[in-house]
């Protein structure tokens, strides 16, 4: 039973026993028959097994939502957030009755928002026009509150116009509704994390409270949070049964356990996990969001996820340029920080997690939780740091104006971690990432071992290997081996393969942040990370991280453009990977794609292939 249940079963259990000692207690059997009601109740159906995330079409006739975008002048906003918002809007995947409204500090008007925000829209569109009419800006600080109390007005302004009959689309003549449609507000967070405690508690003191239509004198109910809301200890009082107030925070989540438990604890005073939604758009991926999917309805798939059959796995992150003028923000966390902790770590969880009682959120984050705690920490001698500089005519990291002369802060990480348990001891996973590298690719490999007492000789150089590779050009594919056509029993490798843009031609794919947005409009936290998440992702590479702060690991340089530091190339050996042998067969062409795999850390990504726009991914990723 979730904890959330739990409290309801025990307030309620503790009214109905105060409903039966004041009723006198004369038949002791009658008394108890309320609570023996409830516990079975309770036991025979959990909290979770009843739970559904808002269906869309009902959104759209029901909510009536503010989405509050903090940080609405900066990169983030207008490159992430509002286009994103805008993809839901032109689709239909937001309520009807909405109003997007900016916050920063930054002195412009509402018009003057519109105009920075088309540039990152699509062009003469009436659907774009229409999405910047609902957009509105208010200027405020962050640290004084002065501008929450305006916002928190305006919204309660615009809900109150909500709930009025005429603004409902009701005939009642302008008077309040009775019972009030579904409110719903959604803080956006596009900050830095150093100022979410201040916000987060002015958001709550200020604009947590929604309208409630009725009330005395059939006037609407606006003011403050009490004591208790602002201290979390009390619960928002709802317009009607489904509204909400929900915040989207952004990372990095601090820099490491130690500063990630401070803000979670300075979070959690102000508002209670239920309604915070720590976003990670690598979630949001389509490939990513299949790996349930793949592992738990496929039997073919899920039977040989063990230590029995899998030699090891590698999960890949490569971008083909440097920091480019943002070495300055980049150079506080490092590569470790920046994508391995987070993004990676949950694609670990998510390829190694046991199957989760339902698809409830929390018995999903659970199991993620579960065998994120089953690694131990990452050790020195389990890492190949890395840093790029200068080659062909590209800058070095420490040539990037914005960079600390003299940093040590690596821009390509390899960490090889073991997960403790009976499904996956032994089997190392190395997470690589790096910028600056030969190419852009996100991807995981999965490599079995041999088999055992092989008839066909050794088939080490020819591993079947599972490849799962989130961007560019999102696919599936195995490679197996098989015979090779013609009289005499020779073999080769080969593949079954589901390419996304042969497969689902024509599909558009939604952006990640799409995707996390109107999961958290519908209430649906599974792709969010949940505080005990976060913890445990903390502290597997907190040891290292303050260990490579104090300079205490080797930085590999390793030129612009490359694969990264020739150092990786025997860790990745030792880490139990064979290269292997294999040529992809392009489709509807008349040249192959060869790949003789001389190395572990190179892989091809999408492309436009000449005859059917695929470009193959070579063999060795």
């Amino acid at each position: 039973m979730s904890r959330l249940a739990s409290r309801e079963f025990e307030t309620t259990a503790k009214e109905a026993a105060r409903e039966a000692s004041t009723s006198g207690g004369a038949n002791n059997s009658t008394a108890d028959i309320p609570v023996q009601k409830l516990v079975l109740e309770r036991v025979c159906s959990s909290a979770r097994d009843e739970w559904h995330a808002d269906a869309v079409d009902d959104l759209g006739k029901q909510l009536r939502l503010s989405i509050v975008v903090f940080g609405a002048s900066g990169d983030l906003a207008k490159k992430k957030t509002y286009p994103a918002l805008y993809e839901l809007f032109k689709k239909g995947f937001l309520p009807r009755r909405v109003q997007i409204v900016g916050y920063a500090r930054s002195k412009m008007s509402s018009q003057e928002l519109r105009d920075r925000l088309r540039n990152y829209l699509e062009k003469d569109c009436e659907c774009a026009e229409q999405f910047l009419n609902c957009c509105s800006y208010m200027p405020g600080e962050y640290d004084t509150s002065e501008g929450y109390e305006r916002l928190g007005a305006s919204l309660q302004s615009w809900e109150a116009t909500m709930c009025m009959g005429a603004g409902a689309g009701g005939s009642s003549g302008g008077a309040p509704l009775p019972s009030g449609p579904r409110l719903g507000r959604l803080f956006y967070l596009a900050l830095p994390p150093s100022v979410y405690p201040q916000v987060c508690e002015h958001i709550k003191m200020h604009c947590s409270v929604l309208y409630r239509s009725g009330g005395s004198g059939g006037s609407g109910s606006f003011g403050r949070a009490t004591a208790a809301e602002v201290s979390g200890r009390g619960r928002l009082p709802p317009a009607t049964e489904g509204s909400f107030v929900r915040l989207i925070l952004e990372k990095p989540f601090g820099h490491d356990l130690q500063s990630s438990e401070l803000l979670t604890q300075q979070i959690g005073g102000y508002w209670p996990e239920e309604q915070l939604y720590r976003i990670d758009h690598y979630l949001g991926k389509e490939l990513v969001q299949n790996l349930l999917m793949l592992r738990f309805a496929n039997p073919i798939f899920g039977a040989f996820f063990n230590r029995h059959y899998i030699s090891n796995i590698q999960i890949t992150f490569k971008e083909p340029f440097g920091t480019e003028g943002r070495g300055g923000y980049f150079d506080q966390y490092g590569i470790i920080r920046d994508v391995i902790q987070n993004h990676l770590i949950q694609v670990l969880a998510l390829l190694t997690m046991e199957a989760p009682v339902s698809l409830h959120p929390d018995d999903i984050r659970d199991e993620k939780v579960k065998v994120l705690r089953c690694i131990a920490p990452a050790e020195l001698a389990d890492c190949v740091l890395g840093q790029y500089v200068a080659d062909k005519g590209q800058p070095g990291y420490l040539d990037d104006p914005t960079v600390p002369p003299g940093s040590r802060t690596p821009t390509f990480a390899a960490v090889r971690l073991l997960v403790r348990n009976e499904r996956w001891d032994g089997v190392p996973i190395v997470i690589k990432a790096g910028k600056a590298l030969n190419e852009r690719l996100a991807a995981v490999r999965i490599q079995l071992r041999t088999p055992a007492a092989s008839i066909f000789g050794s088939l080490e150089h020819m591993r079947n290997e599972l490849v799962i590779r989130f961007q560019p050009g999102e696919a599936i594919y195995a490679k197996m081996v098989v015979k090779k056509p013609g009289l005499e029993m020779n073999y080769e490798m080969s593949e079954l393969d589901l390419s996304y843009p042969e497969r689902y031609k024509g599909v558009v794919i939604p952006d990640a942040y799409e995707r996390l947005i109107l999961d958290c409009i519908r209430g649906d936290q599974q792709h969010f990370v949940r505080r005990d998440e976060l913890r445990a992702a903390w502290a597997i590479f907190t040891p290292l991280l303050h260990a490579v702060d104090a300079g205490a690991v080797q930085i590999h340089p390793y030129p612009y453009g490359s694969r990264g530091p020739a150092a990786v190339d025997p860790f990745i050996t030792e880490s139990g990977y064979a290269r292997t042998e294999y040529t992809w067969q392009q489709h509807h062409t008349t040249a192959p794609h060869t790949n003789n795999n001389n190395n572990s850390n190179n892989c091809q990504g999408a492309g436009g292939a000449a005859g059917n726009g695929k470009q193959p991914p070579a063999g060795k990723l």
